[in-house]
């Protein structure tokens, strides 16, 4: 089976390496151009186009696709039975939708269709859920509404963060392409339409999503935290600054504590929640300053009654 493959991020690489393994014809790889990164800003090249070359892969990186003339009569000269997308991150034209037997199989971390979108492993923990897992669909004209092949569970861990399940995510995705695909070729698999009605988003993350709501419960933004890690992070203010929350956990007694204020307890630093709950600080790091413990920060910082965090 001839293939063609879209893919960016290291989530992708799993799923490229599989086919390889498992005696797919990957014809083309196709990733996004190099980007600028680092004080330097060279360009570094995306996990997936290094590992197709690693695996001796053919690659190309058209700045779009759309209207791309030439890597559309690439593509139709390949005539590839499916192409495979990963987090490619380009919308699929509907002429590459039409183009191979098989259609183009995407691979979503999560259990369509719920959190449809750029971000569903972190939306799925910042969000405390037990459950999530991952799809393979159909691609169509919209923003994850294709029609489900197969779907796999997998639990989050209570302390699972986006850099945690990823990976374990981005395993059993493909371990499922593969399985996708060869139920396809038998006939064993077949297209369900999504319901449109249980459906929930998953936006790209924006910097203000770490901004930390002292208003929410001590859980929720413990689960924020998990989520959003490394970025956008969990932020707040102190004293005019900007503060880093690089760890915290709820606290089991805070009840007395309004939003926002902090009390120290021992060598606990605690901050108040919504609804009578309150968060233990373990690890914290002002603008300029290095990253250090609660007890660090109370001894450095002189704590002082009507300090708040937020103002």
């Amino acid at each position: 089976m001839t293939l063609v493959f879209c893919g960016t991020p290291w989530f992708a690489v799993p799923t490229l390496e599989a086919l390889v393994a498992a005696g797919y014809s990957v014809a083309l790889v196709v990733t996004q151009p190099d980007r600028p990164r680092g004080r330097g800003m060279e360009l570094v090249a995306s996990p997936v186009k290094e590992a197709a070359i690693h695996l001796g892969l053919p690659v190309t990186q058209p700045a779009s696709i759309k209207n791309n003339s030439e890597f559309r009569g690439r593509l139709e000269q390949l005539h590839p039975e499916a192409i495979i997308v990963v987090g490619y991150g380009r919308i699929i034209p509907q002429w590459m939708i039409e183009l191979p037997r098989l259609g183009n199989l995407n691979l979503h971390a999560s259990l369509l269709p719920k959190y449809r979108g750029a971000a569903p492993i972190q939306w799925a923990i910042a969000n405390g859920e037990k459950v999530t897992g991952v799809t393979t669909m159909r691609i169509d004209a919209g923003l994850d509404t294709g029609d489900i092949l197969l779907q796999r569970e997998a639990p989050i861990l209570a302390d699972d963060t986006a850099e945690t399940l990823g990976p374990r995510l981005a395993s059993t995705g493909a371990a499922l392409m593969l399985e996708t695909l060869r139920g396809l070729a038998g006939g064993k698999v077949k297209a369900v339409p999504q319901d449109d009605s249980r459906a929930t988003l998953a936006p790209i993350l924006k910097k203000e999503d770490g901004r930390i709501d002292f208003s929410r419960r001590a859980a929720e933004i413990a689960n924020r935290m998990r989520g959003f890690r490394p970025w956008p992070g969990a932020f707040t203010t102190f004293r005019g600054k900007n503060l880093q929350v690089h760890r915290a956990e709820p606290a089991p007694n805070g009840g007395r504590i309004l939003p926002g204020a902090i009390e120290v307890n021992g060598t606990r630093l605690v901050a108040g929640c919504g609804e009578g709950t309150a968060l233990n600080l373990i690890e914290v790091q002002l603008d300029g300053k290095r990253r250090m413990s609660a007890q660090g920060f109370i001894n450095g910082y002189r704590l002082k009654a009507g300090d708040r965090l937020g103002e």
